[in-house]
């Protein structure tokens, strides 16, 4: 499999730019792996695909509002940082990307907010536009993360031209978001609304959840022919043992184990023991599945439509099926599926 595999034309308004009014109520593609058979459904009809003792799996992760809007001392240059991951928490330093990027460097202080209460100081250059930030900011650690939280903004992807509204601080975050770290939404889990989760509950679905932080990495497009030469972004993951009991005892009994979304199955590819049980996970994971690939624990999967050429795409082909994943898009496209973070959902049986 090339990297030329993976194209195709993708008009620009089926970007989804909003989400569907309800979460629930987007549209739902359900393809049948066995028999090739393509169902177009809403959301909310997934709870008919799954029985009793089947399970979920859930990424817990919550987004944190990591873009941030200073002004470069002397000159007040507008530059927008982009927080990615917390360094050292006693010194306040932050892995951060800027943008533009060739504005600063190292020496060079920003200003946030109104009052300029808070300040960062770049320390080091890590990548083209990667910088090591030392924030410094006159109170306790609980104030200074307040204050960022403050001066933040929902981290929405760059395909999105419009500007943040408050509706999206909820939206583009999961009903079961608990554990602070990503720094973009793992999207399959946004069409669950509460209703709907209640429902598969009383149906008897279990739940397991794992918790994977999720890095911009995960919009990186490939860049290179050869598939096995591409190098995934390392994203935190941590599995416990109450998830894995879940998950090996309903393999054992042959249910369903559905992971929701692509960021769940990565997290469970990364801990396979040698008798395709799942194992418990405490670190981080740089695990890229592309055809051909044979998985060991989920069968069955929910996952939004991903771009061309991107790593997304092609895990799904390697769980659909190369020439099904083709055929499937090609019906989404036509049927006027909306792509990317706010947009329609696929079941994958």
């Amino acid at each position: 499999m090339k990297l030329s595999n993976f194209s195709f034309e993708l008009p620009d308004e089926l970007l989804a730019e909003y989400p569907a009014e309800n979460r629930d109520e987007s549209k739902l593609m359900v393809i049948h792996r066995e028999t090739g058979k393509i169902e177009h459904k809403m959301f909310k009809d997934m709870i008919d695909y799954f029985d009793e003792d089947d399970v979920m799996v859930l990424n817990n992760t919550k987004v944190f509002p990591a873009r941030l809007y200073g002004n470069k001392e002397k000159t007040g240059a507008r530059i927008e940082v982009f927080l990615l991951r917390e360094l050292n928490e006693e010194q306040r330093l932050w892995d951060v990307l800027v943008d533009p990027a060739r504005k600063i460097r190292i020496g060079n202080k920003l200003y946030f907010g109104e009052d300029e209460s808070l300040v960062a100081e770049v320390i080091d250059n890590t990548t083209s536009r990667g910088r090591t930030l030392r924030f410094l900011y006159d109170g306790s650690y609980t104030d200074f993360r307040r204050k960022l939280r403050e001066l933040g903004q929902t981290p929405l992807p760059k395909y999105i031209k419009r500007d943040v509204t408050p509706e999206d601080e909820e939206r583009y975050q999961t009903i079961y978001a608990k554990h602070e770290g990503a720094v973009a939404a793992p999207t399959a889990g946004l069409h669950f609304s509460k209703h709907l989760l209640k429902k598969l509950e009383i149906k008897g679905i279990d739940f397991a959840e794992v918790t994977l932080h999720v890095g911009l990495g995960t919009f990186n497009p490939v860049e290179v022919e050869d598939l096995s030469k591409h190098k995934m972004d390392s994203e935190e993951l941590v599995i416990d043992e109450k998830a894995t009991e879940i998950v090996n005892n309903a393999k054992a009994n042959k249910r369903r184990v559905c992971a929701v979304g692509t960021t769940v199955m990565r997290g469970l590819e990364s801990a396979v023991s040698s008798d395709h049980k799942l194992n418990t996970f405490e670190g981080w994971t740089n695990k890229f599945i592309f055809p051909p690939y044979d998985f060991s624990i989920a069968n069955c999967m929910v996952t939004n439509f991903h771009l061309p050429k991107s790593t997304l795409l092609m895990m799904i082909s390697a769980f659909v099926g190369h020439d099904l994943m083709k055929k499937a898009y090609k019906q989404a496209i036509l049927e006027g599926y909306k792509f990317y973070s706010y947009g329609d959902a696929m079941l994958i049986l």
